[in-house]
């Protein structure tokens, strides 16, 4: 992770009305200039710790800091971009004067909004259509416009509430192209989604939301130790002098050879499984198969997708929950 932090949250805490308690003792961690995601279901209190963030809600406890700034620091705010889930625009503006309106509301001055605009709608794909009216556009192009808003001011940080929601494919690639060229810049991401293959494909890190509270943080691989394995598959080719009689003495042949040689990994028939998702791990595997004259026909990296790791975090939770 990146030396500087863009946002660092300790112990963010936060109940409605004395009663119902949103989050839980947040402590969160997002480096400069990488892409992080939150995720989480629905009632997790991903859009709370966002709204915090923005000073939008206040916290019932909170430390940390965002962009080196104590959380709710009003004038950090001119350095991050929002947009925000469900975000309106003014009906009767086209695309264009929006885009200058959240400007102005930014104060980034009237030469640099006009050209700041055409660069972003260029961006975002929406040169055909900034000039009708905001009150005619899809949920998608609703979304490409308000990303484009919260580019207005060149944010060090962005913050996106469920960004794709409601963009065709096409739209959705195109948005994940924004925000790695945001972060080829520099600029901090952080988004929220419910689409996680999307979050897979751009995301440096994660953090996974459960009841308030943080169940898990790291990159996909960290977050991945313990569940992923290289899978190998060699060619059965017993030496002159051995049972070679079909090919069920020529697997039982290898599989013994195998497990002679990796009595650490699994073996079944001509497929070998290395409990490591480390590239560098697997290699004294490689070079050993390679001088005993063994051919590798197929290795593969086999780990969980973020699904996968998110719904084992999910029935964790509601195990635990359960036995408590």
């Amino acid at each position: 992770m990146a030396h500087e932090l863009s946002i660092d949250l300790r112990d963010v805490r936060k109940t409605y009305g004395g009663k119902v308690t949103a989050l839980r003792g947040i402590a969160m961690q997002v480096g400069r200039g990488e892409v992080f995601g939150l995720l989480g279901p629905n009632g997790a209190g991903k859009s709370t710790l966002v709204k915090i963030i923005m000073t939008v809600i206040r916290p019932s406890h909170a430390a940390g800091t965002v962009l080196g700034k104590p959380v709710g620091d009003k004038p950090t705010l001119a350095r991050v971009g929002y947009l925000p889930e469900h975000h309106r625009f003014p009906r009767y503006l086209s695309g264009r004067q929006a885009l200058d309106f959240f400007g102005a509301l930014s104060k980034v001055p009237r030469i640099r909004r006009r050209l700041k605009a055409d660069e972003l709608i260029e961006v975002v794909g929406m040169k055909d259509a900034a000039h009708r009216k905001v009150g005619t556009y899809s949920k998608g192009m609703m979304q490409r416009i308000g990303l484009a808003a919260a580019m207005m001011n060149d944010p060090e940080l962005i913050l996106l509430d469920e960004p794709t929601d409601g963009v065709d494919p096409v739209g959705r690639r195109d948005i994940r192209d924004v925000l790695l060229r945001l972060k080829a810049r520099g600029t901090t991401v952080f988004l929220n989604s419910h689409l996680l293959s999307e979050l897979e494909m751009v995301c440096d890190r994660v953090a996974i939301l459960l009841g308030g509270a943080v169940a898990r943080q790291g990159t996909l691989n960290e977050l991945a130790l313990g569940r992923g394995f290289y899978e190998l598959q060699v060619a059965a080719s017993p030496p002159s002098g051995t049972l070679t009689e079909g090919e069920s003495a020529n697997a039982v042949y290898m599989e013994s050879r195998l497990k002679q040689m990796f009595p650490h990994a699994t073996v079944a028939g001509d497929i070998i499984r290395v409990g490591t998702i480390d590239p560098l791990a697997i290699q004294p595997v490689v070079d050993r198969l390679r001088s005993d004259g063994i051919a590798i026909k197929r290795m593969q990296l086999i780990k969980p997708t973020l699904e996968e790791l998110f719904m084992e975090a999910v029935q964790e939770q509601a195990t635990n929950g359960v036995q408590k």
